[in-house]
């Protein structure tokens, strides 16, 4: 993720749960895009597209050259993921507060249908601020959504600040409970941690689960980490100059 167009906070909070998703624990059905068996990813804060596209490009299904045109004209690679743009993507997004809905519906279709794909839901601290989400999660457990995994990027801040003095969120674990999730709280950035979660997550068969993920927006680059001023901007090239890799 070097190339300073795919980098910004709100994308590397992200990083670790997508590598886990799609080298250890999705079905991706050998990277065909619309193959009725593969399990399905929502990216509901669609602002972390970069974080996706990198992932897709490092998986193969799409050219890792693509990621210098982000954003540009003409460009498949949008600020919000396109299904009808980008291989591998599996649902539009980017008006918050949506995604939960839309893989609500994916999983019910995969339970008419017979199928046997998960859904992977990811949302934003911030986004929780946003009423569906909740009607979403009611839809959830009436329907007993076992082949649904809804994952929170809780990093705790949003574009203005931090979530809990903008439109405070907390207990998520307390509320998530009190909806009818089965509840899991993990290290975001840690894998191991995250691969033991996401197979605890498929035991429970009576209803959806939530995994709540403790994570820093900008981690890994020392001077955007638990910064709201790089949710969603770009560095410079004397920006670039000041990071450290690999530490």
């Amino acid at each position: 993720m070097r190339p300073n167009q795919v980098i910004h906070g709100g994308s590397l909070s992200l990083v670790e749960i997508l590598t886990v998703l799609y080298f250890n624990q999705m079905n991706l059905a050998n990277r065909t895009p619309k193959h009725p068996n593969r399990d399905r990813l929502v990216l509901s804060k669609g602002h972390a597209a970069p974080a996706l596209y990198a992932t897709l490009a490092e998986r193969g299904f799409i050219p890792r050259a693509s990621l210098k045109t982000l954003r540009k004209i003409d460009s498949n690679l949008q600020g919000h993921p396109d299904m009808n743009k980008v291989a591998g993507v599996d649902m539009t997004s980017g008006s918050l507060g949506q995604g939960l809905s839309v893989a609500n519906g994916m999983a019910i279709a995969g339970k008419l249908d017979e199928r046997e794909y998960r859904v992977y839901c990811i949302v934003g601290d911030g986004e929780l601020q946003e009423g569906q989400i909740w009607e979403a999660c009611m839809t959830s457990y009436h329907y007993k959504l076992n082949n649904l995994c809804l994952i929170v990027d809780n990093n705790n801040l949003q574009i203005d600040g931090p979530v809990d003095k903008v439109m405070n969120i907390y207990p998520l674990k307390n509320k998530f409970e009190s909806f009818g999730f089965k509840v899991f709280e993990v290290d975001g950035h840690n894998i191991e941690e995250l691969v033991e979660t996401f197979e605890k997550s498929k035991k429970f068969k009576k209803k959806p689960v939530a995994i709540i993920a403790k994570t820093v927006k900008g981690k890994g680059v020392s001077f955007m980490e638990n910064s709201s001023a790089w949710h969603g901007k770009a560095p410079s090239a004397q920006d670039m100059a000041r990071i450290e890799w690999g530490k």
